[in-house]
């Protein structure tokens, strides 16, 4: 068994030195003057002095403006923190300002048809039509444009069309549901909605005409409803009478690179609007700005994950998480997104991996629970496919094994550089991550990234080493968001990031920083499972429990009851032909009694027919904790929101008939 904090990995001293951030490195040194002698120098430099950061990254990226900044920072507080003020420019024109002329922008496949290279060419051609049709239909900066489209290239069109023009983008995917979908769009009053009539999913196809029209008729402000017949390609009816198809809109002539005008925009000027998950109550809508994606997308891409120019990017991703838009924003360093629709285990698990082969992908991105999939369907990569183009492995999606990360260097590749980290759709960055030039820790995320003053603070909000606290940002980044959408005051938005320790952004994860700055996140803080005064982290007991051959997935919540006593209810879905007798219930409790403490044994344990995820891939920890208190189910749980609606079902009942605790 690998032990937590074990040396897996140690770049080598070429891959050292050719690496983007040596290179800034020593653009630091001979423009600036600044010597690091390692990434902990050069991080301690960056957050003691945010300006000089920004401002260096500023000229280094060189983005395209039409007006400078007057200063880095205007407004210091958070919230309300002013980048680059005076700036002008446009998200969309500094990506297509990467357009090399006869190159690949971007490869995209589905379960349908065979991978397509797009060129920058067709891209930008694609853009300018669908750009110039939107303004022909009346939409102006400030305008909402939605889209309930797949991980295409239609999605990446859409976006940068919108973007272009100054409107403001929000997208999903066709798979939300209609609710999820409203709850999300109604708060936006959108003008044009662009959707598909299905799609296919593991060789199925899903018809969502009728969805997507009840979206459409309940979305009393779109004035245009565009159809793309993705399902049916020879459909030629728009979805609702008026509407428009796909096609005719970008039959609209090209008005030509020369002729095009970007919409010119103050820096701090939404860009688009993510939603958190909705799992306990109305999603947020989250506002990020042309100069904060423009600006962390290029650090994030280039600095820590070491991406260059030409090179290959791949991660499963659907069009409602914010790794799409990670994926396709990775565009504006010259980097080539592989896009997928389809299910990642078809037509058989490995699919992925004859994806990073045939594409000769340089990073691939996963999730833990993908990892997982594959060391239970007995896959090894290695044996199977040519992974000679790979350089780096990405986790996200939710805490990362030691186990996890050695199943990489086992099973892919041994020299391979495995990066985990932390960030979300509050930023649409990361807050921690990967560092080329720095060893891999088994179970550790490296180090929190440039300008992140990233800290781990106890209940008296003091920072604390080595010890479980509250992750914590104590100085602005570009891209936290400018607010919630529709807003008044800012109070959903201050309430959700500020009121614990006003002035700091508390991002709602438990973390551990370790004496060399390694990251641990340790699942969500409000899933707290505390016991005694003892904060455990959710991420510790799935660990643990992934050691046993019989348990197929789980989920852990920890009940605070009248008179200081505690409830902590242990669910397990056990791998078929197993059952949960008194003998792995033992196995459970000794596993988590040895790996951990005695406060990590649950009170019981229970078989259920299912672990109940949000859509991205996270487990409804907080929403059945609130459903066993006696909270409303509508308003503790939306099931829209859900991979699977009927997941939840079982801890209704639980709650209704339990006779094991009271509130």
């Amino acid at each position: 068994m690998v032990m937590e904090g074990e040396l897996l990995w140690t770049p080598s001293p070429a891959r050292t030195a050719a690496s983007n951030l040596t290179k800034f490195s020593q653009w630091l040194k001979e423009t600036r003057g600044l010597d690091f002698a390692d990434y902990q120098a050069m991080y301690e430099w960056s957050v003691a002095d945010i300006d000089a950061l920004w401002g260096a990254l500023w000229e280094y990226f060189n983005p395209k403006v039409s007006a400078q900044p007057t200063a880095v920072l205007g407004k210091r507080t958070m919230p309300g923190a002013e980048w680059f003020p005076g700036a002008v420019l446009n998200y969309a024109e500094n990506v297509m300002s990467k357009a090399v002329a006869g190159q690949t922008a971007l490869i995209h496949f589905n379960e349908r048809d065979a991978a397509v290279e797009m060129s920058w060419d067709d891209l930008s051609s694609q853009v300018r039509r669908l750009a110039t049709a939107l303004r022909n239909l009346g939409i102006e900066p400030g305008d909402r444009v939605v889209g309930c489209l797949p991980n295409t290239p239609h999605a990446v069109i859409a976006m940068l069309a919108t973007t272009s023009i100054g409107a403001i983008w929000s997208g999903c995917g066709p798979d939300f549901g209609s609710r999820g979908v409203l709850d999300r769009y109604s708060q936006l009053a959108p003008k044009v909605m662009l959707c598909v009539d299905g799609y296919q999913y593991g060789g199925k196809p899903f018809d969502r005409r009728d969805e997507m029209a009840h979206i459409a008729n309940n979305l009393p402000t779109l004035q245009k409803v565009v159809l793309l017949p993705y399902l049916d390609r020879n459909n030629r009816t728009p979805l609702v009478e008026g509407g428009l198809l796909w096609d005719d809109l970008l039959a609209t002539a090209d008005p030509g690179e020369a002729a095009f005008v970007y919409q010119q925009v103050p820096a701090q000027s939404p860009l688009w609007i993510l939603f958190s998950s909705g799992t306990t109550g109305l999603p947020k809508p989250i506002v990020h700005t042309h100069v904060g994606i423009t600006l962390e997308q290029q650090k994030l891409v280039q600095l820590h994950m070491d991406l260059k120019v030409g090179e290959r990017l791949f991660f499963y991703t659907t069009t409602g998480w914010m790794m799409w838009n990670f994926l396709v924003t990775s565009l504006l360093s010259g980097v080539v997104p592989v896009l997928y629709d389809g299910n990642p285990a078809w037509p058989g698990p490995d699919q992925l991996w004859k994806v990073v082969q045939d594409f000769k992908i340089t990073l691939f991105g996963a999730s833990p629970t993908y990892q997982q999939i594959l060391e239970k369907q007995g896959i090894v990569p290695k044996d199977r496919f040519d992974l000679s183009h790979l350089k780096t492995v990405m986790l996200a999606g939710s805490p990362v094994t030691p186990e996890c990360m050695v199943w990489f260097y086992n099973h892919v590749k041994a020299d391979v550089w495995v990066q985990s980290g932390s960030g979300g759709t509050d930023i649409c960055s990361g807050f921690c991550g990967g560092v080329p030039t720095q060893p891999v820790f088994a179970g550790e995320i490296q180090a929190p990234h440039l300008g992140v003053n990233l800290l781990a603070f106890d209940a008296d909000g003091k920072p604390v080493v080595d010890e479980v606290g509250e992750m914590v940002i104590t100085t602005p980044m570009p891209s936290m968001p400018v607010g919630f959408w529709n807003d008044a005051g800012h109070v959903r938005y201050t309430e959700s990031y500020f009121t614990d320790y006003p002035g700091i952004w508390r991002q709602g994860d438990f973390f551990r920083l370790n004496a060399r700055r390694g990251c641990f996140v340790l699942g969500r803080s409000d899933a707290t499972l505390n016991r005694h005064g003892i904060r455990i982290g959710t991420a510790e007991i799935y660990r643990s429990l992934a050691l046993l051959p019989e348990v197929e997935d789980s989920l852990v919540v920890n009940l605070d009851l009248p008179g200081g006593h505690f409830f902590m209810p242990l669910f397990v879905k056990v791998r078929a032909g197993s059952v949960l007798d008194k003998g792995l219930e033992d196995r459970i409790k000794t596993v988590l009694r040895t790996e951990y403490s005695p406060r990590h044994v649950p009170d019981r344990i229970f078989n259920v027919p299912a672990i109940p995820y949000t859509i991205t891939g996270k487990k409804l920890e907080v929403p059945v904790r609130r459903i066993l208190a006696g909270y409303a189910v509508e308003k503790a749980v939306n099931r829209s929101a859900m991979a699977d609606a009927s997941a939840i079902d079982w801890y209704i009942d639980y709650a209704a008939n339990q006779t094991d605790y009271k509130m």
